[in-house]
């Protein structure tokens, strides 16, 4: 089985025959969905303490919610991340989605970045860019790498697994043996 990796500027397109290119794109009647399902929340009576002791105030979880039906712009985080090379690639039964970015920079040190649960690769897309491109962003060639971002098992994007996902499949994928 051949692999090849062809690179223009610093977007990689893989060719192995296991991994395939994947484009986020949630349809509109699901994220419509999603905002009615939140509107529609079924809120308890107020907690009966003024402080965190019993853990997230109503009122901060409320406006958590109002902020994720009416205000966030998930066009706008896509749009962000389809700017980046995503991947897909099967591990052990579970379809894996993950980013690679690859260096201009000779002789960048390879790096992958992985998020737990509850997480997301939406959280790694700050750190990207400088990792791989650390002059564009100060000025100054310290660290240079190649990115990789894989989510968890667990907040791989959809199907969900068809079962858990445990550690040893996991380490396996990552090029360690259970």
């Amino acid at each position: 089985m051949q692999s090849e990796n062809r690179t223009s500027g610093n977007v990689t397109t893989m060719t192995h025959p296991a991994v395939r290119p994947f484009t986020i794109n949630v349809p509109e009647e699901a994220l419509a969905d999603l905002r009615r399902r939140i509107a529609a929340t079924r809120w308890p009576q107020k907690e009966l303490v003024e402080d965190a002791s019993q853990g997230v105030q109503s009122a901060t979880l409320q406006e958590l919610t109002r902020y994720w039906a009416t205000d966030y712009d998930w066009r706008k985080v896509e749009a962000k991340l389809n700017a980046l090379p995503q991947f897909k690639t099967e591990i052990d039964g579970v379809d894996i989605h993950f980013i690679h970015v690859k260096s201009q920079h000779e002789n960048a040190l390879p790096l992958m970045i992985t998020h737990g649960w509850p997480g997301s690769v939406i959280e790694m897309l700050e750190v990207i860019g400088p990792l791989t491109d650390p002059t564009a962003h100060d000025g100054r060639p310290r660290t240079r790498s190649t990115s990789c971002c894989r989510p968890s098992p667990a907040t791989a994007c959809p199907p969900s697994p068809p079962r858990s996902a445990g550690i040893p499949p996991a380490s396996r994928g990552l090029g360690r043996s259970s």
